[in-house]
């Protein structure tokens, strides 16, 4: 079901939830949580990287970034034919999502064709379609969505304020140029950031404000935990307390209540309980897999170990319940 916009969130009102006594701060979202989706349900989604290494652009925290350093051998864009090996291997593992995510500063006419063949074979599996290809024209967007492309993720990592201190190739407005062209080709949109970039608690607020306050908030919320990556400028930058972790988590799902709220990069430096309380914050859906892009990722035993200790089911689609 499309999210829909309720009310428009003030810093202030935004912070005083933030605040609350951490118990009370959970208590809060699971009940909103439970209005709104099977709290005991996770959706799952599978990144397969199509395109890895070269990026221009200079984000601070990303390992494929020709200005960081890294040791990546830039690829070319994967072949139609592997891509859809790997989503049949992601729907084996229980993902409803599969999400394909090229390095570089935007999509190239050169590329557009081949990857609205991608979408059209992953989505004939009965897959739920995902890209992340970076800066989108409003051409572009209706391109992909009229190939059946159900999700354009692309995040807006910070706040604006802090934005510049993470990249400064593109800008903040650059970013919600591209949510806006995706919405109005009729996707949904999935946006969100990562904590433990060196922000503030405000930038992470101020963050989440943004995305509450678009004129529909995002179907899909990724929280991210920065996983420091070696040569990147952001590789020694002190970790986010999990405790803050998880209060972005509860603020993100009081704020907007029917998105889904996404555990993505990080999960594998996160112990289970930090999982736990991410998922009783509200967190309703993780990515599997091996890896993310090139970060770690907790491993398939690892995954359903916790699924099943919790009770939790993964194996079949689930949308959101909600009225509002």
């Amino acid at each position: 079901m499309e999210c829909k916009q309720n009310i428009s969130w003030s810093y202030t009102d935004a912070r005083s939830l933030y605040d609350l006594p951490f118990n009370d701060l959970l208590f809060r979202a699971q009940c909103v949580h439970r209005e709104n989706f099977d709290p005991n349900h996770i959706q799952m989604s599978e990144l397969l990287n199509i395109k890895t290494g070269g990026c221009p652009e200079d984000c601070g925290y990303c390992s494929q970034s020709v200005h960081n350093g890294s040791r990546l051998k830039a690829t070319r864009l994967m072949k139609a034919d592997e891509v859809i090996a790997n989503a049949k291997q992601a729907q084996a593992r229980g993902a409803t999502r599969f999400c394909m995510g090229a390095a570089w500063r935007s999509l190239q006419p050169r590329d557009e064709m081949a990857i609205v063949e991608m979408i059209k074979e992953v989505k004939a599996l009965g897959l739920e379609t995902c890209m992340t290809l970076g800066k989108l024209s409003s051409e572009q967007a209706l391109s992909l969505s009229q190939a059946g492309l159900d999700y354009y993720n692309h995040n807006i990592d910070t706040s604006e304020c802090f934005y510049p201190q993470v990249t400064t190739t593109h800008t903040f407005r650059d970013r919600l140029d591209t949510l806006d062209h995706v919405r109005r080709a009729g996707m949904k949109v999935c946006c969100g950031g990562i904590l433990g970039l060196g922000e503030t608690v405000k930038d992470r607020i101020d963050m989440l404000l943004t995305l509450a306050n678009l004129p529909v908030p995002p179907e899909s919320v990724p929280i991210n935990m920065l996983m420091p990556m070696p040569d990147s400028r952001m590789a020694d930058v002190p970790p986010v307390d999990s405790i803050a972790f998880v209060r972005v988590v509860a603020l993100a799902r009081l704020m907007m209540p029917s998105s889904y709220v996404r555990l993505t990069a990080g999960r594998a430096n996160m112990s289970n309980e930090t999982q736990t309380l991410c998922f009783l914050a509200g967190a309703n859906s993780i990515f599997i897999g091996d890896t993310l892009l090139t970060a770690s990722n907790p491993d398939k035993n690892s995954d359903n170990d916790l699924m099943h200790r919790l009770g939790m089911t993964h194996d079949q689609k689930q949308t959101s319940i909600s009225k509002v």
